[in-house]
């Protein structure tokens, strides 16, 4: 039976103690129904992934004894930081959390000439929070023992004038063709809104020393953008 994984930033070592409270604690006792003597897995980027098993439950957490490591997947060898337009809601969720799986270590949710997204510093604090969540969510899913750190929204502007010199790539359905030549040390990928990047973003970026590139001939959504540029980038660079 597969083993249901839990981020946790508590310290992992073989015989320690951890407890979960909050909705971890709930999800394990609530849903799942836990009892002393099952197990799962615990898992952080510092300390890997351990074997779990339950000593206690009570309503508000579960006590849990870390008995073994786990051998850890491997993170990609091509470190990507993720520049993405805000879009509404459930577009957003998925594309966070299907960039996750595809191995990205960076998110920044960027203010764009095109969103439809608008946003005051605390609505930009919480939505910041929900979308961590949804990448721990995806990490805990796909196997992953490190979780992208999804930075608070920004302006698209001052994100690419951040990024390091041949890492920025702009999707750009009238750009060149795919990811050719030697792979960079990294990669900043923008990706648009709903709406696209505007004229004057484009040649920001360009301007910034972003290539333009082309995922065939479609014009693909914003949550169908960073999956495809992604698994792209892995296969050309990566680990697929």
């Amino acid at each position: 039976m597969r083993l249901s994984r839990f981020f946790t930033d508590h310290t992992l070592v073989a015989d320690a103690a951890v407890v979960l409270d909050g909705d971890q604690a709930h999800y394990l006792g609530k849903v799942l129904r836990t009892k002393p003597g099952h197990q799962c897995l615990l898992f952080n980027s510092r300390d890997g992934e351990f074997l779990a098993e339950v000593t206690d439950v009570t309503k508000r957490e579960v006590r849990l004894r870390l008995i073994e490591p786990r051998d850890m997947t491997p993170d990609s060898p091509l470190p990507v930081h993720l520049g993405l337009g805000l879009s509404r809601g459930e577009r957003m969720d998925y594309a966070i959390q299907k960039a996750t799986e595809l191995g990205v270590t960076e998110i920044t949710p960027l203010f764009t000439e095109f969103s439809e997204v608008k946003l005051s510093n605390e609505r930009a604090d919480k939505r910041a929070a929900h979308w961590q969540k949804v990448a721990i969510s995806a990490s805990e899913q796909c196997g992953r023992c490190s979780v992208p750190v999804v930075h608070n929204p920004m302006p698209l502007a001052d994100w690419v004038a951040a990024v390091p010199a041949g890492q920025g790539y702009l999707l750009d359905h009238t750009g060149s063709a795919g990811f050719i030549g030697t792979a960079p040390d990294a990669v900043c990928l923008l990706v648009g809104p709903e709406g696209g990047t505007s004229d004057a973003e484009k040649a920001l970026a360009i301007a910034a020393g972003f290539t333009t590139v082309r995922l065939g001939p479609r014009v693909l959504r914003t949550e169908t953008a960073p999956v495809v540029a992604l698994t792209a980038l892995q296969l050309q660079w990566g680990d697929f």
